[in-house]
């Protein structure tokens, strides 16, 4: 089904995988280097053509769009306002498809609308107002052009199957781009995805995308790599299945993605009246990969992604064929996930050795395309779901595609066997619709399944369990009112419906400002909608106290800053402070604040051992070594550690809410995606990396590490420091951290605190 290889290929004429460069010069009568053949891959192509550095090593990416939904413009163009934003010098597409509910958790959403709705008037952007179209089906609809490069602030930013590079970010390299400033990386890898088969009759894109996610996921096979679709398999699907594809990619820890393009895909862009941005894109006739996925479309079969990652898959046939061993597997994964916070258990959705769901669900970016609303229909179409638990509901992702189906009657075959329609809202994705109820288990066609993400508070004893399906599929277990059965048992005849694109939806309601600024549009502002807090600059000495410790295999950002109700606060930093860690580790925020009263006390120029008494002992040992310590050279903070953290949304806060409590850096044994890293980077604080094994730490939670001429190491560009763990008692020990590859911009700003205070000077 799926196969890696197992060291770079060739690729000859974009059907031939070719193992050594000897066969390559049999083939062609020429010696091709991999560096030369590499240069041949579309990822490389488009790569040059937006690079500003000149050389092709160190890459200086300036993008062609930008795009942003409502959890995350606010926070980006208040620190842009902050740095000295005039105008966007880009089209910048603000989306209102996060916190499009009225009032969730206290405040009213509505005002960050009107935030955006001013801010795309007075800085010349696009707004999208709610219910209107999910970030990502509006930038396929309107943005993506082959051979362009966007970059959003959600880590699903995929638009790779319609030619355009696109990229998921924190939100302070959405505001880099807004300064005319560079995205600055490496030339990533570039890893071939070999699409080979056609899809049986019942296969979806989720299938086929949880199969590749397992097979690459764990064993970090395309982490921060591109991923470039190509083989003869390309040409059998339709645009909006290789779509479907494309956008869980980043489940596999990828930095983009790029596909071949044909006419298939010329005919989605006349569809949506832009033939003009299409443009045909393939691999040179001899094309270098550092690796390649073998895929055989005909050979996969409807998946599931059991609790708690998109990893954890299995083909629906073996859960039903072994469901009690394959429940105790997955309750055994939970155990890690979970950290025996709740009573856990699958078992008792077993009825009648059958496995029973309670909801199901077809959402967002992901599951609510044309094709998959249509299948499901043509599944469910005079079948109904019963007045059981089971309940379904189908989200559209963008009005215009609601429209169609309205028109071709698939959401009268859907809404007559019990299924409620709904507008286009991200919310079931990130736990903010369609909450499950506790103990219950849902079926979603969505990106994830992460524990603490669906409406799950551990801290209550509230847990709820998330599997990723396929749309055909999540409407089969439908039609057996909740039973969880794969598309391809039962027999139905797909109708195929075609696509109509209604180009007045969008121009009777989105505001396009056609990248004109208008200075006198005053800016509302809710009173949720609160200003960074000032950030110090990093001290010539850092003195850290541990305030949690993770020791999971990979720790998520929904983990760091929980989603759901908690995205109400987005545009208040201290009011989202509160939340951070509060589902994995509810005590953090209080230890971090007790530590954030000493670095306050340094900052107004006080004792710090007045505003927390147990630094008494702490100075005195650091005193025995370090006689000239004290609060005009020193600054105090916290730190966590965590094994592997910031897998999953690219939100900016799982590290910018650690900041405005005082964080001064993570301690970990990798970083589980580039874009977390970046956004630590970003607020300021130190990515150190410990080669100590998470259950061998030379500290833990609660003891102090003392971090001399930190400020000396960043600007001397040293990658190993040296740090002296303050434990309890009178222990005193040497440990080395390590720095990694930091660009001189990312050490500047590391050294100014920020990137405000970057910008600022």
């Amino acid at each position: 089904m799926v196969k890696l290889y197992d060291k770079g290929v060739y690729l000859l004429n974009g059907t031939e995988v070719v193992e050594d460069a000897r066969a390559i010069k049999e083939k062609t009568g020429k010696e091709i280097s991999p560096a030369e053949a590499s240069k041949e891959t579309m990822a490389y192509r488009i790569l040059k053509d937006h690079n500003t550095s000149g050389n092709m090593e160190q890459l200086r990416v300036k993008f062609d769009k930008l795009t942003s939904h409502d959890i995350t413009f606010v926070g980006i163009i208040q620190t842009a306002r902050a740095s000295g934003l005039e105008k966007f010098p880009i089209p910048y597409v603000l989306t209102n498809c996060h916190n499009s509910l009225c009032a969730v958790g206290g405040t009213i959403n509505e005002d960050d609308h009107m935030f955006g709705l001013t801010c795309a008037k007075r800085y010349g952007g696009v707004y999208v107002p709610p219910h209107q179209a999910v970030i990502h089906q509006y930038a396929r609809e309107m943005l993506a052009g082959g051979g362009k490069m966007i970059l959003g602030s959600d880590s699903h930013t995929r638009y790779g199957a319609l030619g355009t590079m696109a990229m998921g970010e924190g939100g302070p390299e959405l505001v880099k781009q807004l300064l005319n400033k560079t995205y600055d990386i490496k030339m990533p890898g570039v890893v071939g995805i070999y699409l080979d088969g056609d899809p049986r009759k019942g296969v979806g894109p989720q299938d086929v995308a949880l199969a590749i996610i397992g097979a690459t996921f764990g064993n970090g096979y395309v982490n921060n790599k591109v991923m470039e679709f190509v083989g003869p398999g390309v040409d059998k699907l339709s645009a909006d299945f290789r779509i479907g594809v494309d956008v869980m990619t980043t489940e596999t820890t990828c930095l983009s993605s790029i596909w071949k393009t044909d006419e298939k895909i010329r005919e989605f862009y006349e569809i949506h009246g832009r033939t003009e941005d299409y443009k045909e894109l393939t691999p040179g006739a001899v094309a270098y990969y550092d690796g390649m996925v073998y895929v055989n479309l005909s050979e996969i079969k409807p998946m599931i992604a059991m609790p708690f990652h998109p990893s954890n898959v299995y083909t629906i046939d073996e859960v039903n064929a072994n469901l009690r061993e394959v429940l105790h597997d997955v309750e055994q994964k939970a155990l890690v996930s979970l950290d025996g916070a709740v009573d856990y258990t699958l078992q008792d959705k077993v009825v009648d050795g059958k496995l029973y769901v309670e909801q199901g669900i077809i959402a967002g970016c992901a599951g609510g395309g044309f094709e998959n609303i249509c299948a499901a229909a043509d599944i469910i179409r005079g079948r109904y779901i019963g007045a059981d638990e089971f309940t379904f509901s189908v989200y559209p992702a963008s009005t215009p595609i609601y429209m169609e189906l309205v028109k071709n009657g698939a959401v009268a075959d859907l809404m007559q066997a019990g299924t409620i329609v709904k507008t286009a809202f991200c919310g079931p994705c990130f736990g903010a619709g369609d909450t499950p109820a506790n103990n219950a288990f849902s079926i979603r066609h969505s990106t994830r399944n992460f524990p603490n993400r669906e409406g799950s508070k551990l801290q209550s004893g509230q847990i709820a369990s998330v599997a990723l399906m396929d749309a055909r599929s999540i409407a089969a277990t439908a039609a057996n009112k909740g039973f969880l059965t794969p598309a391809t048992d039962l027999d139905v005849e797909f109708t195929g419906r075609k696509y109509h694109f209604d180009q007045k939806i969008y121009a009777n309601r989105v505001f396009d400002s056609k990248g004109q600024a208008d200075s006198s549009v005053k800016i509302k502002f809710g009173p949720n909608i609160k200003d960074w807090p000032k950030m110090a600059a990093l001290p010539k000495n850092l003195l850290l106290k541990v305030v949690s410790e993770i020791h999971d295999p990979v720790t998520t950002t929904d983990e760091l800053i929980p989603s759901g109700e908690t995205s109400s606060y987005r545009s208040n930093p201290l009011g989202l402070a509160e939340f951070a860690l509060s589902r994995k580790d509810p005590s953090y925020v209080g230890r971090a604040k007790e530590v954030q009263k000493a670095g306050k006390a340094i900052e107004e120029e006080q004792c710090p051992v007045e505003a927390l008494a147990e630094l008494k002992p702490v100075m005195e040992k650091i005193h025995e070594t370090y006689p000239d310590i004290d609060r005009m050279n020193l600054g105090i903070g916290s730190t966590i550690f965590a094994v592997k953290p910031g897998d999953g949304s690219a939100r900016e806060q799982a590290a910018s809410c650690q900041k405005v409590l005082g964080g001064w850096a993570n301690i970990a044994n990798e970083y589980a995606t580039k874009r977390y890293r970046s956004n630590l980077i970003n607020w300021g604080m130190l990515p150190f990396i410990t080669e100590e094994s998470h259950d061998k730490l030379s500290f833990k939670n609660g003891d102090y590490l003392f971090v001399p001429e930190i400020r000396k190491a960043v600007e001397e560009k040293v990658s190993e420091v040296k740090a002296f763990v303050v434990g309890t008692g009178d222990s005193w020990k040497e440990i080395t951290l390590k720095l990694g590859d930091m660009t001189d911009a990312e050490r500047e700003i590391i050294r100014k605190g920020c990137l405000i205070n970057y910008y600022k000077g």
